[in-house]
């Protein structure tokens, strides 16, 4: 196939991004980002760069548009016959192109989402909480629908697990981006310089062409809890807030901020960054400690600028808002406490009472933070203690706007974060603690491993001394197989206060993991209620328990499909064990950012859970590239809480658990066939002889051990010739750079050809949200795979047979949720999905010919050779593109 004409090929561009039908304002930005990027490349790459991009681009696009194996032939070899030091600029352009274009579509979503702010006509009961709540309280009632409000909880908890490829250097070039392209937004309004704006843009962009897109080595885990409180720092510490006023001024109306708001703060945030030990040992209790200060000092910081912001403003004159007696006192004790300061604050605000309490207030923070403990607050709770007097003392002076204002917000902060920002948690697996726990009992000189498990215990009860309760205590047990493996944490505790210092209260939390730990799971939490340390622990609490379901492990144990069954059930159990019990059950989601490891829509996957399984609270792990998708923009982030808190609300009304309990009653059937026929298909392919070698071989999951994603090893130790202990953010990312995505859909296709009634499927699509659930999640996952790409991946194997099965599987599956959906294509349903897909896909199929390219001559290399570090290099280039135009890692 001959190549196209400069002309044709400009035409053939043009006519494909105009088949996108992407909104107008966003075109608009992709093009002016692609025309900054385009002079880059000619001013800062080597020479030529710009138009060997330009052909593997109009190459790739002519043969995702015409599927000729001509066009594609023509397109893989535009991509060989560049120089090794050629293919390395040119991986590098297409990921910076894959940045803006992602960059682009972020700004006009929030475009999108501050034009539907505050119109509840363009609200839907899913996405916005007040509306949900409207819709629960015509079920249930106001009064319930407002206890059931006041009670929520969200609960994200953030990890380390390695799933963000880019840089922190590169984000933070991204986020700079992003404000310079608000600014040129503001200059087009306004009639500003608009020159100026783009001037100031066309030097980021050249920034990050300039960065190096590969981390240098791996981050320690000290590291990744800076990356992440950037996230509070620039967003959650006041979006969260503002998400509580926005849900407050829908639901009050004229009298909201003149009144005491009816949102209770529902969301706490947990972390495992710097607690999470399993598989890690770089993670040690030093680290933990560490982690927890390091988050202490960012939220007390930001308080006391709050607070002291606040102070300066409150400009109120004792005439007309008088102090009450207990504000008069309030000052009088925190005077004799600092007294030359009281003076000078005296001296500059005479007669403006509360102005002068919030100053010496920020001052207690102040020394909070730095430990001094004869003028810091003990606690968070004293803080609240003496914010709520300044508080009542307005409302008393007739000033409840001042009340119920910006000091409810710092209000609704250090009820939400404390003085820990995070909810540390430490994991840890059942295995360490059986072991270490044998040697103790055993007498005789500790090993170091013994040391620092002791370690762990005692630095959990010094956070709670330093941070309050709040700041740690949950504890989290690894593979969970029996009652004893939760009883042996608080053993250990035990052991760990021999030496005199006090022993934590812990909250521990089983983590059932494989498919037969969920099996067994009721078992299990049957038997540990009645250990007298845990049942000690559970009526302190008032009968209140997390249990963990590992998405994960359950899914690369026996597939997708039977995994997600096998979690409902396991919830429909677990739950139903607790309400005998009268327990008061939290369930803790362990779900990934990638498909395959349970991830997708949070609203649509909490509303498909089974009855009495949420009952207003939810939590889940939220990590890697998913923390920066979700959180790393203020209106981003409060739409994703709001969105969540309202299925939160909703997926315990009466009618959304009748419609998941009537269809999963319904739909038994359908399901037993499913399990069974899809663990067949899936067995069939995983433990078929030499598999294990082989996907090592198919992928680049033993080269993505070398990328410096986080602190965490790939592995628990085995070699490839095992996947037991494989753990599942390679075995999904590995899937996923080789463009097969297998972990988010394997098995599917043969479910539900077992089943075989079309119109019985299409019926259960409508009818049955866990279903529909899985159904659009799989389509999503196969739209960004790519058969003429995954062929060529699996050619590097020399098994024909595991490779027809993987592709026999793919075209089946495919063909089945088209017809289940009742379309003509992938995500024909989910018209903005499908525009996201499709407009990224050529590009992706760019970077995937060159790490195809690079696999290659790394797998053609004679035995025993050291690998060439020039195809690595470019092989890791490519898996950072690729995750950047995918927007998924593992």
């Amino acid at each position: 196939m001959r190549e196209l004409t400069q002309t044709e090929a400009i035409d053939l561009v043009g006519r494909y991004e105009a088949e996108q039908e992407i909104p107008e304002r966003m075109r608009g930005d992709v093009r002016m980002l692609g025309s900054l990027l385009g002079q880059v490349l000619r001013e800062s790459g080597s020479p030529g760069l710009f138009d060997d991009v330009e052909r593997l681009r109009t190459a790739t696009i002519q043969a995702y548009t015409d599927e000729t194996p001509e066009a594609f032939a023509r397109a893989a070899a535009i991509a060989d016959s560049f120089t090794i030091e050629r293919a390395d600029e040119v991986a590098r352009a297409f990921t910076v192109y894959f940045h803006l274009v992602n960059l682009a579509e972020e700004h006009q979503r929030v475009r999108v989402l501050r034009e539907r702010d505050g119109r509840p006509d363009r609200e839907h009961a899913t996405d916005s909480l007040a509306a949900a709540f409207v819709r629960l309280a015509e079920e249930v009632g106001d009064d319930t629908a407002l206890s059931r409000l006041q009670a929520m909880r969200f609960h994200p908890v953030f990890t380390a697990h390695p799933t963000e490829a880019r840089r922190r250097a590169v984000s933070e070039s991204i986020r700079r981006l992003a404000t310079l392209l608000e600014q040129h937004d503001a200059a087009l309004r306004n009639g500003a310089d608009e020159r100026r704006a783009s001037r100031r843009m066309l030097e980021e962009v050249d920034t990050l062409w300039r960065t190096a897109p590969l981390r240098p080595e791996k981050p320690s885990p000290t590291d990744e809890v800076r990356a992440v409180m950037a996230v509070f720092d620039d967003t959650l510490f006041t979006a969260v807030p503002h998400v509580y006023r926005r849900v407050d001024d829908a639901l009050q109306g004229p009298g909201a901020g003149g009144r005491a708001p009816v949102v209770r703060p529902f969301v706490r945030v947990g972390s495992w960054v710097g607690g999470d030990r399993d598989g890690n040992p770089f993670v040690t209790a030093s680290v933990t400690r560490q982690a927890a200060e390091i988050a202490g000092d960012h939220v007390l910081l930001g308080l006391e600028r709050t607070t002291n912001r606040i102070g300066r403003t409150l400009t109120l004159d004792a005439a007309t808002t008088p102090p009450s007696a207990d504000l008069v006192a309030l000052w009088e004790r925190l005077s004799a406490a600092d007294a030359d300061a009281a003076l000078e604050i005296a001296k500059r605000s005479p007669d403006e009472p509360h102005r002068r309490i919030l100053l010496l207030l920020g001052r207690r923070l102040a020394a909070t933070r730095v430990r001094d403990d004869a003028l810091g607050y003990r606690d968070p709770e004293d803080f609240l203690a003496d914010l709520r007097v300044v508080q009542d003392s307005l409302v008393q002076a007739g000033a409840p706007r001042q009340a119920y204002g910006h000091l409810q917000q710092l209000l609704w902060q250090v009820e939400t974060y404390g003085f820990h920002l995070t909810e540390l948690e430490v994991r840890q697996h059942s295995a360490v603690h059986a072991k270490v726990l044998a040697e103790l009992e055993a007498g005789g000189p500790r090993s170091e491993q013994a040391d620092e498990v002791l370690d762990v215990f005692r630095s959990v009860a010094f956070l709670q001394e330093r941070y309050g309760p709040r700041a740690a205590g949950r504890y989290i047990v690894s593979f969970t197989q029996s009652a004893d493996d939760l009883a042996n944490v608080h053993r250990l505790a035990r052991h760990a206060a021999d030496d005199g210092t006090p022993a934590p209260v812990l909250d521990v939390i089983p983590l059932f993991e494989t498919f037969a730990d969920l099996q067994a799971a009721p078992r299990i939490l049957a038997e540990i209620v009645q250990d007298p340390d845990f049942a000690a622990r559970l009526e302190a609490t008032g009968r209140r328990l997390e249990v963990m379901l590992g998405y994960s492990d359950s899914s690369k144990d026996v597939g997708p499909v039977a995994a997600n069954l096998a979690l409902y059930e396991a919830q429909a159990a677990i739950s139903a064990w607790a309400r005998e019990e009268r327990i008061e059950l939290t369930l803790f989601h362990g779900r990934g950012g990638a498909l395959g490891r349970g991830g997708g829509p949070a609203n649509s996957a909490i509303l498909a859970q089974p009855p009495h399984s949420v009952d207003g609270r939810f939590k889940l792990t939220e990590q890697g590239e998913v923390i920066f998708a979700r959180y790393g923009d203020p209106a981003i982030a409060m739409r994703h809480i709001e969105q969540v808190a309202a299925a939160i609300l909703l997926a315990s009304s009466p009618s959304n658990e009748e419609r998941n309990r009537a269809a999963a009653e319904r739909y038994a059937g359908v399901a037993a066939t499913m399990d069974q026929a899809s663990r067949d298909r899936f067995f069939a392919l995983v433990k078929a002889p030499g598999f294990a070698p082989w996907f090592a071989r198919v992928t680049p999951m033993e080269e993505l051990g070398q990328l410096a994603l986080g602190s965490r090893p790939a592995r628990r130790g085995l070699s490839v010739e095992s996947l037991e202990d494989l753990r599942a953010i390679p075995w999904v990312f590995a899937w996923t750079q080789a463009r097969i995505n297998l972990a988010g859909w394997f098995g599917l296709g043969s479910a539900l050809e077992a089943v075989g009634d079309e119109a019985l499927l299409q019926a259960a699509y409508v009818e049955w949200p866990l279903f529909r659930t899985m159904i659009d999640n799989v389509a999503m996952s196969l739209a960004k795979a790519d058969d003429r790409i995954a062929r060529h991946y699996l050619e590097l194997g020399d098994r024909d047979d595991l490779a027809g099965l993987v592709r026999d599987e793919m075209a089946l599956t495919r063909s089945w949720v088209i017809r289940v959906t009742g379309g003509t294509e992938l995500l024909g349903n989910k018209p903005v999905l499908q525009r996201a897909v499709k407009m990224r896909s050529p590009y992706v199929d760019a970077l995937s010919l060159l790490q195809l390219r690079a696999l290659r001559a790394l797998r053609d290399a004679p035995e025993g050779a050291p690998a060439d570090p020039e195809q690595q290099r470019l092989l890791l280039l490519s898996v950072s593109g690729v995750a950047a135009g995918l927007q998924n890692t593992g």
